[in-house]
């Protein structure tokens, strides 16, 4: 195909429509606005009160009751651990408890690090917007600006 043609059928592309690979992801201005519900010009998408909240939940809620979940069973297993003393099932109990005591270490973690990450991303967009907003206080007068 020559460079001619190859000009020609781009033209004509572009008559028709945008191709493909220059297509944005979002909704047609033709349908209702914004891309997203509750976005939109001036709508902070983000809510810190929300992040805070989650975040609370994650401290006062999860984390106790994964900690009493995990507890609770100590006592039991270890029970039975002794009651089956000189079995393979002692073994497994005691095989399986370990097990269940990592996993319940990785879980909190990773509540932990939930929590950790909401409360910073409030802080951030809180510290950001608070920023924004001091950039756009009146500039006071100076004494060179009669120059």
């Amino acid at each position: 195909m020559s460079f001619e043609q190859e000009w020609a059928s781009q033209k004509q592309a572009t008559v028709e429509g945008p191709s493909p690979q220059m297509r944005l992801n979002q909704l047609p201005a033709d349908q209702g606005g914004s891309s997203a519900p509750g976005t939109g010009p001036g709508v902070f998408a983000t809510a810190p009160p929300e992040k805070k909240k989650a975040a609370n939940t994650i401290e006062n809620v999860l984390q106790p009751g994964t900690t009493k979940a995990a507890d609770a069973a100590d006592e039991p297993t270890k029970n039975a651990v002794k009651a089956f003393t000189g079995w393979e099932t002692a073994a497994g109990l005691t095989k399986a408890h370990t097990h269940w005591d990592d996993q319940v270490k990785r879980l909190m973690g990773r509540l932990n690090s939930e929590k950790t990450a909401l409360r910073g991303a409030s802080n951030l967009f809180t510290g950001n917007d608070q920023l924004t907003g001091q950039s756009f206080q009146p500039v006071q007068s100076s004494k060179v600006a009669g120059l």
